[in-house]
């Protein structure tokens, strides 16, 4: 539903895109939950195989410093949404937050330049009743979780389609204590196919017109309540060929959520390729923060934050920097990678680009079509992200990390040390100076 305020902005000349690009092609969003930089086997997984996304890497494009909005779910989604970094979003922290009317979202203004709009899985930012429901903020087509907690379980009663409730056969929640409405005793509907095969159809009705689709996956994020009542929050029909192995039931899990998301990956594009949609689609494939430590299963297990340090909640690289891939056949080269620092704010003013629409002023975000076409591309002055009392800037190879306002900031060359393990803060307090005066000026321009 395009908002009265904005259809004078959405109707200037479009940005002009390269010639070589298709009008108006499709753009698909995958975004994983909680999937870290290391558990993809192109990006060095070895205990997990991800053949298929392996296959989009070797036939497009990885983006190795590519980050997340920010470590945690529903700001990470906001940065994502709206082209806006952490020192200029409402929230910085999984605090509740609800799209308001003066939130412009990246569907709304595909939207207004004649996209069909949908997505699947966690929405997080408002339901119903609220301003933040998904089609009142740009989407045509919304199905899955509108609340973060609740998508916890991947055997709810019930998902949402639009505005109406969608029963999953035979889900039954648990009334124990620990369960906080989201574990579920009797399961039967499993939530990921459900909501795959929805984002499938929505892709198959509208073949025909340009289409948004952000496929928000919930997997491999865990049923943390699931954890405390089980000792397993990995919730999967099977665990498939890890049933015999020697692991822990939840590693069985996580592998196993991996490898289905995996073949579903597989899935979609086959669908592509059998509506010819291949050449006129981008696929970008990518996860919402680093990987967590939670449900009864520890991210060391598979190495899944890779060469970084920390995970989920830290802003140290593991926990903000994801696997990221980029797929377009004809037009993103083939088995190709680009090291430029990009982040979730980029996201935004790229789809406009593509879409021929006009991206609004007061964004952090650039286009990254340059990047996707192998060409050089614009740079940051720097990237910003804050979760509580945390905060972190990178500027070039050089990454600025204050853990808390009472102690120093840490100061790391990426360039030199990817793993954030020697802190460079007094051999250049000149850098320390320069990047605490960023920080501080991201946040104040809010």
């Amino acid at each position: 539903m395009l908002r009265p305020l904005l259809v004078v902005a959405l109707f200037l000349p479009a940005v002009a895109v390269a010639k070589e690009l298709p009008e108006k092609p499709n753009i698909i969003y995958i975004m994983a939950d909680d999937l870290g930089y290391g558990d993809l086997s192109c990006f060095g997984q070895e205990m997990v195989p991800t053949p298929n996304i392996d296959q989009l890497a070797k036939e497009g494009k990885k983006f190795t410093d590519f980050y997340a909005g920010c470590t945690v779910c529903r700001p990470s989604r906001l940065s994502l949404w709206t082209g806006k970094h952490m020192g200029h979003t409402p929230i910085w922290s999984n605090a509740r937050y609800h799209f308001k009317s003066e939130d412009v979202t990246v569907a709304e203004l595909l939207q207004g330049v004649g996209y069909k709009t949908g997505g699947i899985g966690k929405w997080a930012m408002g339901g119903v009743e609220t301003s933040g429901f998904p089609l009142k903020n740009g989407f045509d087509f919304w199905m899955g979780y509108l609340d973060q907690g609740g998508a916890h379980n991947y055997y709810p009663p019930y998902l949402w389609r639009n505005g109406e409730k969608y029963p999953l056969t035979g889900n039954v929640l648990s009334d124990h204590p620990q369960a906080r409405g989201r574990v579920s005793r009797k399961r039967e509907t499993w939530s990921h196919s459900v909501m795959t095969q929805q984002a499938f159809g929505f892709i198959r009705e509208n073949q025909k017109s340009p289409f948004l689709l952000h496929m928000h996956w919930t997997i491999p994020h865990a049923n943390n309540e699931g954890g405390r009542v089980h000792g397993n929050g990995m919730e999967v029909p099977d665990y498939g060929n890890y049933q015999d192995r020697d692991w822990p039931d939840s590693a069985k899990g996580q592998a196993a959520m991996i490898t289905w998301m995996d073949k579903d990956v597989g899935r979609l594009v086959g669908l592509l390729k059998e509506l010819k949609l291949d050449r006129k689609t981008l696929i970008i494939f990518t996860s919402d923060n680093g990987p967590h430590s939670e449900g009864g299963h520890k991210h060391e297990f598979f190495n899944a934050n890779g060469p970084l340090r920390g995970f989920k909640r830290d802003l140290y690289e593991g926990g903000i920097r994801v696997p990221t891939i980029a797929w377009w056949p004809g037009v993103v080269k083939a088995g190709t990678s680009s090291a430029e620092p990009l982040a979730f704010w980029d996201f935004l003013p790229t789809a406009c680009e593509l879409a021929g629409a006009k991206a609004p002023g007061g964004l952090d975000g650039l286009s990254f079509v340059k990047a996707l076409l192998g060409k050089e591309q614009q740079s940051h002055d720097y990237l910003f992200w804050r979760y509580g009392k945390k905060v972190a800037l990178r500027q070039g190879k050089w990454k600025a990390l204050q853990v808390d306002p009472k102690m120093a900031i840490e100061l790391y060359d990426l360039e030199k040390d990817l793993g954030e393990e020697t802190d460079l803060a007094r051999d250049h307090p000149e850098v320390v100076k320069r990047l605490a005066g960023l920080m501080a000026q991201a946040v104040k321009e809010e």
